[in-house]
């Protein structure tokens, strides 16, 4: 009998693993919706006449089938999402920010304790588009984002914000609580990130490193 070897895919790889398997089901969900679309059809409108036969101008097996793949895609995207969510976690490890501003803290003479107790923003909002999910959750031109779900200014090795853009991705329609600095005041919003709204993005605004 043989052996496995040890994976050696960091974090950061699976994570990118999964987003590509979350992409692969939404592209076969939209065919699946193509199909519906196609036979003039939604996931509840009826399939047969009004005299109880199976509808002639539609094809019947076709649109049966497409339902279920979707209802199926939509599960898997569920359970998928709540994956990434914890592959997302061990890359940007809240437990390890904590700890070093702990440790930093302790460290530190009292002036410097001051400082660190205070906000640190790692992202400042350029834009938000009028309607979008940021206009919604009450985001504003110049705040700063010092929060966004798990991830601080400790959760960047650089000035990417690609670990904000895959937490946003992996969220989708999924409630984010975000922390953001206006004038010196801390305010706490709520951002469901989402698409369809009618603009770009599944945010609306535009985010620059801080």
């Amino acid at each position: 009998m043989g052996f496995m070897l040890p994976s050696r895919d960091t974090p950061a790889d699976k994570v990118r693993a999964l987003m590509a398997r979350k992409e692969n089901i939404e592209a076969e969900m939209d065919a699946q919706v193509s199909i519906l679309k196609a036979n003039s059809s939604t996931l509840n409108s009826p399939l047969v006449d009004a005299e109880g036969f199976p509808r002639a101008d539609i094809d019947v097996w076709a649109v049966r089938h497409a339902r279920v793949r979707i209802i199926e895609l939509r599960n898997d995207l569920d359970a998928l999402r709540d994956t990434i969510m914890l592959a997302l976690q061990d890359v940007y490890d809240p437990a390890s920010v904590m700890q070093a501003e702990k440790s930093a803290m302790e460290t530190d003479v009292p002036a410097e304790a001051e400082s660190a107790s205070r906000p640190h923003p790692f992202a400042k909002v350029n834009g938000v588009a009028p309607g979008s999910p940021a206009a919604v959750a009450g985001l504003l031109r110049e705040d700063l984002l010092v929060s966004f779900g798990h991830l601080t200014r400790s959760s960047f090795s650089s000035s990417s914000l690609q670990p904000l853009a895959e937490l946003v991705t992996a969220h989708e329609n999924r409630e984010l609580t975000v922390v953001i600095l206006r004038q010196e005041e801390t305010v706490t919003l709520s951002f469901t990130p989402r698409s369809g709204w009618g603009g770009r993005g599944l945010l609306g605004c535009h985010i620059v490193p801080y």
